[in-house]
């Protein structure tokens, strides 16, 4: 099989049919993200160029040594009453 940039849907539709059971489950996931407006927006956006001071590559780096530790709080933490205070 040679790959190309761009795929019919023709050729969509055989790869589907060939997939084996394993892979069935993972591709769904794939194409479900391929058709969700908030990833093709995400998708779709500019990189950030803006350069990053030392100030904030070395709070960074602070923060991920932290999480790396399991110092940091994890978000089901974070989001924990937040219907409460709605």
């Amino acid at each position: 099989m040679t790959y190309r940039g761009k795929v019919t849907r023709t050729e969509l539709h055989k790869l589907v049919d060939e997939l084996p059971d394993a892979a069935v489950e993972p591709a769904g996931q794939l194409l479900r993200h391929a058709t969700d407006p908030t990833v093709q927006t995400l998708l779709a956006a500019p990189l950030d160029d803006e350069p990053v001071s030392p100030q904030e590559r070395a709070a960074a780096d602070a923060a991920w040594d932290a999480h790396f530790r399991g110092d940091s709080v994890p978000v089901a933490a974070l989001t924990r009453g937040s219907a409460d205070r709605a």
